[in-house]
């Protein structure tokens, strides 16, 4: 069969099949809540999403992550499985209320020992640990004084960096302290659709603060430590006018952009919020909580920006539009329905929107970058030959492998590639029904069947490169 290059909506033709870069990482991602399970074992404190899942109605069917995929108990097996897919690196999260059941205080050092464990075995097996601090399970006690919204917690943050850091800064090179602050402050606080499950966008936009402040605070901490890679993943979105042409949906696509991208990383990486930014947030709280030096904490310097992304964004202006729950002050702005090839979880799929927000990324912040999250969900499972045949997650991540292609080809300093997820897991608010796994995972046995889509990614690993294959479903 001839190879053709499709095009994605409003995208440029995929790379053909190509080499990666020398040294180019090669990994998998979990958090900590979604696959370890044991939530009350060995002196581990509650966190929101313990209250949370447990709370009626937050939860697709009652579905908690008290024993997901028993990670905690089965680690071995699981630092086995990713060896043989050759992986050069795992992404990883700490439960912060295993190491501090409070948020403050006494650490709990049984909590320490099993990520200390867990460090051990993968660099036995020749696996590059990549620990990221926060992935969204803040302890409740924490929550109980006011999570995000408030001072306390950031600070507390950086202090429970400097405690995981000494126990594990031996071997640990890379520290990612929060993933996707976006989520946490506005899901978490404006739609309520996640943990802790407030609905105040005064309370959204405080916790961005707070969120961002707490990276800088860790930041600090862990570069007095002496740790060797500091770096925080961002969900930017790669947000497009629907009609380029027309300037009330160019409007509409600044607003968006402002409120998923530049908020956070205009800080982060230029020192200061946009100016248009700190306009909207005034329209729904006062920016007493934004203290004169907390942008220049916020701005210690980073090694690499984690990005996490699975689907573009198309905005359209129209009159009379409620604001979108997850982006306050978006009245009168539409988010276009997702079109074109979908997946489970009903987002678009288009890798050329990744070519183009890497490229963004690369012009805009010239910043070293890290695909840190990048995956699809289908509804696979074992087949008659008790093989997971999952022909779907191969070409989308085959699609977006060669967008990372076409960034790098342009100049994009894009360093490494983290599928999402390693397994399947406890997927948030989706509960157990959504399934991003390279591997599939028995929820009634534990049992682990890596699908096809691991072996392919095992191939991926081995050549570091793709075949000359170029049309994604081919």
């Amino acid at each position: 069969m001839t190879a053709t290059v499709e095009v994605e909506p409003g995208g440029e033709p995929l790379a053909p099949g190509g080499a990666f870069p020398e040294g180019f990482v090669w990994g998998a991602a979990t958090a900590s809540y979604q696959i370890e399970g044991a939530v009350r074992e060995d002196g581990r404190g509650l966190s929101i999403w313990d209250t949370f899942s447990r709370t009626p109605g937050r939860v697709h069917a009652g579905h908690t992550g008290d024993v997901a995929c028993d990670h905690y108990h089965r680690y071995v097996e699981d630092v086995a499985l990713m060896a043989e897919l050759g992986l050069t690196s795992y992404r990883y999260s700490i439960a912060w209320p295993r190491v501090q059941p409070d948020g403050t205080g006494p650490v709990n050092t049984r909590g320490l020992d099993f990520y200390d464990r867990l460090t051990d075995e993968l660099i036995g097996k020749g696996i590059d640990p990549v620990v990221t601090l926060y992935h969204w399970d803040l302890p409740q006690t924490l929550q109980d004084r006011g999570g995000w919204t408030v001072r306390e917690t950031a600070e507390a943050f950086a202090e429970y960096a400097a405690i995981v850091h000494a126990r594990l800064g031996d071997r640990v090179g890379t520290w990612t302290t929060l993933n996707e602050p976006w989520c946490s402050a506005y899901l978490g606080h404006a739609s309520g659709r996640h943990a802790p499950g407030i609905q105040d966008p005064a309370a959204a936009f405080r916790a961005v603060h707070h969120l961002l402040l707490g990276h800088g605070l860790a930041a600090r901490a862990l570069r007095s430590a002496g740790a060797r890679s500091v770096s925080i993943t961002l969900n930017p979105a790669a947000v497009f006018p629907l009609d380029p042409e027309n300037a009330a949906d160019a409007e509409a696509a600044r607003i968006v952009d402002g409120l998923h991208n530049r908020i956070f990383l205009d800080p982060l990486l230029r020192g200061a919020y946009p100016d248009d930014m700190r306009e909207h947030m005034t329209r729904f709280t006062d920016l007493s909580h934004i203290r004169d030096g907390d942008e220049t904490i916020i701005n210690v310097p980073i090694d690499v920006l984690g990005v996490n992304f699975y689907t573009p964004v198309y905005v359209s202006a129209r009159p009379g539009e409620p604001a979108a729950p997850d982006n306050p002050g978006t009245e009168g702005i539409a988010f276009r329905a997702p079109v074109g090839p979908i997946t489970d979880i009903g987002w678009q799929i288009e890798p050329a929107a990744l070519t183009k927000l890497l490229d963004r990324l690369h012009a805009d912040y010239g910043v070293p970058l890290l695909i840190t999250e990048n995956g699809a969900a289908y509804p696979d499972g074992p087949s008659a030959d008790g093989e997971v045949h999952d022909a779907d997650r191969i070409d989308y991540l085959d699609g977006h492998l060669r967008a990372c292609l076409d960034a790098i080809s342009h100049g994009v300093d894009l360093r490494g590639y983290f599928a999402w997820s390693l397994m399947d897991n406890f997927e948030w608010s989706e509960g157990y029904r959504m399934r991003f796994g390279l591997v599939h995972v028995d929820y009634t046995t534990q049992r682990r069947v890596p699908k096809d889509s691991a072996k392919w990614y095992r191939e991926v690993i081995r050549r570091n490169g793709l075949d000359d294959r170029a049309r994604i479903g081919e």
